[in-house]
């Protein structure tokens, strides 16, 4: 049975820690940004702890009793467990609370933030090195997580000066990007299908398969919020004809002293 060595738990737990509690210190700020009061966004915030350590902890227990290890022919429980938390959190972000905390001006920056603790991606090339990662995951989910995590803070910089956007727009895409090909290749080679020279076993044992259970949907959800806001939706504007039956284009105003007139 696979056993970790001290530091690869200090470095996943930072990691599977630090994105839960990122994101509620965000919730909080934004919340207080949106003008509630210390103690309704403190409960905002405690709940959002409540849920997600929740399901880290519950995560822990599931991967403790051996249910995510997965062979090919059976149920992949790791990757449903995934997508159902991530549509979770995808409904969980339409709560009024939770929506307005989002929609606070700083939080486009601060919800960034999270997303520095990907750097404890330094995990998978260090278990990959002890042989219990297959390197045609461990690399690219690795280089790619300790990338992201590098360029956060410079991305969150630069949206809490008002600057920056577009930027932000190639982090979360290329964030989101990263993390589908974790999971797919993780998939892969870890039920097996894609057979590979090293084993796989540590994916799905603690504590490297905290990050992909609790915090890659937690991640996701942000890059996919954080894009709704980034790129504006494109709406219609309605055209109005006038009574002379000339046409003017919607950003035209009426001339000065134009009544309008109701037609019955």
């Amino acid at each position: 049975m696979y056993s970790p060595p001290w530091y690869v738990w200090v470095i996943c737990l930072v990691g599977a820690i630090g994105f839960p509690a990122a994101a509620s210190l965000t919730l909080y700020r934004g919340a207080r940004g949106t003008g509630s009061s210390r103690a309704r966004a403190a409960v905002l915030s405690v709940a959002v702890v409540v849920v997600l350590g929740g399901w880290l902890a519950a995560s822990a227990v599931i991967a403790a009793r051996g249910h995510y290890q997965g062979a090919p022919g059976e149920l992949p429980w790791l990757g449903i467990a995934a997508g159902g938390s991530l549509v979770a959190l995808l409904a969980m972000s339409r709560f009024p609370a939770v929506a307005r905390a989002l929609a606070a001006p700083e939080s486009l920056s601060r919800s960034v933030l999270p997303h520095a603790f990907r750097v404890a991606g330094v995990s998978f090339p260090i278990v990959m090195a002890l042989g219990h990662l297959s390197p045609l995951f461990a690399i690219p989910a690795g280089l790619g997580d300790m990338a992201i995590g590098i360029w956060a803070p410079f991305v969150a910089l630069q949206l809490a000066r008002g600057a920056g956007r577009r930027g932000a727009v190639w982090f979360h895409a290329l964030g989101t990007l990263d993390l589908v090909n974790a999971l797919i290749l993780g998939g892969l080679t870890g039920y097996g299908i894609v057979h590979t020279t090293s084993p796989n076993d540590a994916l799905a044992a603690l504590p490297i398969v905290l990050i992909p259970s609790a915090g890659v949907p937690l991640l996701l959800a942000l890059h996919i919020v954080s894009l709704r806001r980034l790129i504006p939706r494109r709406v219609a504007t309605p055209v109005t004809a006038p009574l002379d039956g000339s046409q003017r284009s919607p950003q035209t105003p009426l001339p000065e002293g134009t009544k309008h007139v109701r037609v019955r």
